[in-house]
């Protein structure tokens, strides 16, 4: 078969994979950006015990690599606890876990870039402190931190592709599915980075439309 009678054989295959990429990549960015910006604040807290916890957290995930994290609490966490989930939520909170850690040091830069003149103004208006991070602090912070979040949500689209390793089916392991019963591994392959390409190509764009927005 030449390579345009591989992909319409395999699109049906490959399209439920690249579906549930989507499905893992936007959950977990989800609440990456909840885990995030509380981990942000206990940093920016100015309580030792906090920030020290949410510094280990930090430093603990972006010290190790995915694929440990993701056998670890797939299969040791829950070995060690006797209790078993399912490949899609391990997937969504190794995912998390992950992404969270890096939105928080996003979130941290975004909220010292914000002149401490605003804190202060807001302060003398009778702001109280969670207000003010609410409303004069976080909607300026975010105009600063939009390049980071499409860049990290760049990364967790192709990180997902590891999750292969604990059976989860998103579109690099429907890839593998389909070269180990056809042997096509260059076509599938080749199809596979095609898809990949596209995907970050249009979450590429969005970030520059919405950065566009933003400065206007």
């Amino acid at each position: 078969m030449n390579i345009i009678e591989i992909f319409r054989s395999s699109l049906p295959v490959l399209l439920e994979g690249l579906r549930m990429t989507i499905i893992i990549t936007i959950s977990s960015l989800l609440l990456a950006m909840v885990v995030g910006l509380l981990v942000s604040l206990l940093r920016l807290s100015g309580k030792k015990a906090l920030d020290f916890l949410a510094k280990g957290y930090i430093d603990i995930i972006r010290g190790t690599p995915l694929i440990i994290q993701a056998f670890f609490l797939y299969f040791g966490l829950p070995d060690l606890l006797n209790l078993r989930i399912s490949n899609l939520t391990a997937g969504i909170i190794i995912m998390t876990l992950n992404s969270g850690a890096y939105m928080a040091e996003v979130f941290r830069g975004g909220i010292l870039s914000v002149d401490k003149g605003q804190t202060e103004a807001a302060r003398s208006l009778g702001l109280p402190t969670g207000k003010t991070m609410r409303k004069v602090i976080l909607p300026q912070a975010v105009k600063n931190m939009v390049p980071a979040f499409i860049n990290q949500m760049i990364i967790s689209l192709k990180d997902t592709s590891l999750l292969s390793v604990i059976g989860l089916g998103e579109l690099t392991q429907k890839g593998q599915i389909i070269v180990a019963s056809t042997y096509d591994s260059f076509e599938i392959y080749f199809i596979v980075g095609v898809m990949y390409f596209l995907l970050i190509k249009l979450l590429s764009l969005l970030g520059e439309a919405v950065e566009r927005r933003l400065r206007v």
